[in-house]
């Protein structure tokens, strides 16, 4: 396995948190109205796997920064909640830039 620093980690994490919002809202506010507004598919695609590279990031950092950030059970199951509410990572993003 290799072997991460903490601090480019937590960068990381930090990255992620910001660009799954970003893609949920390329997903949700530009490439679903133009499939459903104007019958035009082909945004779609690249908004879903874009915005499915970071939802699948932010978890599994989510996994690897639990112990950096000591994160307590219901901390932890929360932020993993968050991950299905649209922009709520920007709430864990906001938790961890005070730590």
């Amino acid at each position: 396995m290799i072997n991460v620093p903490d601090d480019k980690l937590k960068k990381w994490f930090s990255t992620a948190c910001i660009w799954e919002t970003v893609s949920c809202v390329l997903l949700f506010l530009v490439a679903m109205p133009i499939k459903y507004q104007f019958g035009y598919i082909l945004p779609m695609p690249f908004a879903g796997c874009f915005h499915g590279f970071w939802f699948t990031a932010y978890l599994v950092l989510l996994a690897k920064v639990r112990k950096i950030y000591n994160f307590d059970d219901e901390d932890f199951i929360f932020f993993i909640m968050y991950s299905f509410i649209p922009f709520a990572t920007l709430a864990v993003h906001k938790k961890i830039s005070n730590k």
